[in-house]
């Protein structure tokens, strides 16, 4: 994981616990002191949406306390693609596309940031500039360029 990833995932977790979390105690036991919790809208999500937050806080620091964070910036063989690395590479259709490899939970296909796990990353990595790589595409096997690849300054 980059470390701008790290620190999304240790924001959400701080953002869920001392934010989101208190605000739906203090509504179950504002809805819980109604009375009759079974037709109390208010208590029923109330308890739904903080087993929704305790299950997402378990899961981040499960995840946190795993995750093996990689500065990119510290890449010392910038002229081959490795995780952090920002690729452009050309499709057969001459289409250039840029894509950023990161971690599992920092893939956002509409900011073009791509899991270290997708296919088409693992045909990326160890490539240099010009070189041909073969990905399996749901249309069938596609051979991408390789045009330019960055990293982030360390």
């Amino acid at each position: 994981m980059t470390p701008a990833g790290h620190a999304a995932l240790v924001e959400e977790l701080r953002r869920l616990w001392s934010e989101d979390r208190p605000k739906v105690v203090e509504l179950v036991a504002w809805a819980a002191g109604l009375g009759d919790r079974s037709e109390n809208a208010d208590y029923q999500y109330g308890k739904r949406r903080l087993r929704e937050i305790d299950r997402r806080v378990r899961f981040l620091r499960k995840r946190l306390e795993r995750v093996q964070v990689v500065d990119p910036g510290r890449q010392a063989r910038r002229d081959q693609v490795f995780f952090g690395a920002t690729v452009t590479y050309a499709r057969e259709d001459d289409q250039e596309v840029t894509v950023t490899i990161v971690g599992i939970d920092e893939t956002d296909l509409a900011h073009g940031h791509i899991s270290w796990v997708s296919p088409v990353a693992r045909a990326l990595l160890g490539a240099r500039t010009g070189d041909l790589v073969r990905v399996r595409a749901p249309q069938g096997i596609e051979t991408l360029e390789v045009l330019a690849i960055c990293y982030p300054e360390g």
